[in-house]
């Protein structure tokens, strides 16, 4: 969790960190940009993340860490809704 975002992320390593109180994700995986159809979202956590060899992330933003089969897509959600969050500036609704 950052910044009231939750942060959805594939990694082929995760341990304790040499840090005390941080976890350590590294082998960040993505999209293998071979697909046709591009999730905007996933570009942007890649665009973001591109040159991180190692992420020490404090404990408390951790929500959970779990062991997966199958690869599912990297996204950004909204820590109250849930809800993906878009990449685009997005204009207001007029009349709220």
């Amino acid at each position: 969790m950052n910044r009231g975002k939750v942060y959805e992320l594939y990694a082929r390593s995760v341990s304790s960190s040499g840090l005390y109180g941080f976890v350590e994700v590294a082998d960040l995986v993505f999209d293998d940009r071979k697909s046709v159809v591009v999730d905007p979202a996933e570009e942007k956590l890649r665009d973001e993340f591109e040159s991180v060899k190692v992420l020490h992330l404090p404990m408390h933003s951790v929500m959970k860490i779990e062991e997966v089969e199958k690869r599912g897509v990297a996204c950004i959600r909204d820590s109250e809704s849930g809800e993906k969050v878009t990449p685009f500036p997005v204009a207001p609704i007029r009349g709220k």
